[in-house]
């Protein structure tokens, strides 16, 4: 890993390791936590391969479900069971595949009229279960955060252009007019509200992006992700770029 103060850089030589290590290094942060641990998912592919990691026997019987809570960074105004959903990816990748309490799962619900209402909800229960209203820079609401990187330089629904990305109260806020579909995110403050923010980032076509987004001079969003703890980069070889 290289290494600067407050980043990590970890390259791969391929995607698929790149999910290990990653599942590898959750697991070891996992077993590290005394009696809870909170995760922030991603959707993607590189983060497909990493849950069905995570639910390899290797270490599936390993990883004390019983204390890790779920949660998601964004999500598709769609149906929990449509092909888009976040969730549904998770949960056929994941959920599905090992015992972990359905207490402990805490998805978006998207099955309510409007998207607006649906950000409402999970902000809700995001403070509920964080047991405050206010982010104390010293009490992280997660333990990890993992994050993807995309083509346009936006990370979790947090798109280039958008009015999100000033929102500073809320902590979780409607997409609508960007994509074909509503989505739902977590804002800035609540995304940076980890011990541990880990971007996953693989294959040729994201390396020129994630150029923009490393060297630090970038205004895209993914760049502006500054994490109350640890900023992590796993690259694959095809995705790092040489600077």
């Amino acid at each position: 890993m290289l290494k600067s103060a407050q980043t990590v850089i970890d390259i791969q030589p391929d995607a698929v390791s790149v999910a290990g290590k990653v599942g590898h290094w959750l697991l070891e942060l996992a077993l590290k936590a005394k009696d809870r641990f909170t995760v922030c998912l991603s959707g993607g592919s590189t983060p497909k391969l990493l849950y069905q990691s995570l639910a390899d026997k290797k270490i599936a019987e390993q990883m004390p479900w019983e204390i890790i809570h779920w949660f998601w960074g964004d999500e598709r105004f769609v149906s929990k069971k449509d092909p888009l959903s976040n969730y549904h990816m998770v949960e056929e990748a994941m959920l599905s595949k090992v015992r972990i309490p359905a207490k402990n799962i805490h998805a978006i619900n998207t099955e309510v009229k409007e998207p607006v209402l649906a950000a409402a909800m999970y902000e809700k229960e995001l403070k509920s279960y964080y047991g405050s209203d206010r982010l104390d820079p010293e009490k992280p609401l997660f333990d990890v955060t993992l994050l993807g990187l995309g083509p346009d330089g936006h990370t979790a629904s947090l798109f280039p252009g958008t009015d999100v990305l000033s929102e500073r109260l809320a902590w979780a806020s409607a997409v609508v007019g960007v994509k074909p579909e509503a989505r739902i995110t977590l804002t800035y403050p609540v995304l940076e509200s980890s011990q541990a923010v880990a971007f996953l980032v693989t294959g040729r076509e994201k390396r020129e992006i994630a150029k923009q987004v490393i060297t630090g001079a970038s205004e895209l969003p993914a760049a502006r992700v500054r994490p109350t703890g640890t900023l992590f980069w796993f690259f694959d070889e095809a995705a790092y770029p040489r600077i």
